[in-house]
């Protein structure tokens, strides 16, 4: 049996007026949809879980969010990712309809219990031109070495050490 958590009660309580039967309705189809879930606060917000984060919901000042996790791979490229797939939810029927929500749910149980393997889309990496560093920050750097490690210590691409200062 699934296990609630008094602080998403008391989140749900401070919440904005329109947000509450918003986070409440949320809250129901999540516990409907995997009866084993388990309420927690997460970067403030209540998420559920169910051997890991399955998704999470939160309220601000005018609109709520619903997140699925890996609701790029559910959902679909085109799902919003940022804070939610759903984006702005400001009444309950901006909602997709609770049979949905479920689907969703069960799907992020599944991926839970397979593992996640293999779901991962990493992005490209971009290659990053090296950094010019201009004449007169080199010429500082050389006078100060303290300086000159903390810039070689950025995460900058450039050659080794600034310009070939730090030895």
């Amino acid at each position: 049996m699934g296990k609630r958590d008094p602080r998403v009660d008391e989140y749900i309580a401070n919440s904005a007026d329109f947000a509450k039967p918003i986070l409440k309705h949320i809250r129901t189809v999540v516990h409907d949809a995997c009866p084993q879930v388990e309420e927690t606060i997460k970067w403030r917000m209540p998420h559920f879980e169910y051997e890991g984060i399955i998704c999470g919901m939160a309220a601000f000042k005018e609109h709520c969010a619903l997140h699925i996790w890996k609701g790029s791979v559910i959902i679909g490229d085109d799902a919003r990712e940022s804070m939610g797939q759903f984006g702005r939810l400001t009444k309950v029927s901006d909602l997709p309809p609770d049979k949905t929500i479920a689907d969703y749910i069960k799907q992020s149980m599944k991926i839970r219990e397979d593992g996640a393997k293999g779901l991962t889309r990493a992005k490209p990496k971009k290659k990053q031109k090296p950094v010019v560093v201009p004449p007169e920050l080199t010429s500082a750097l050389r006078k100060n070495k303290k300086a000159a490690a903390a810039f070689d210590g950025l995460r900058i691409p450039r050659g080794r050490g600034v310009c070939g200062v730090t030895d």
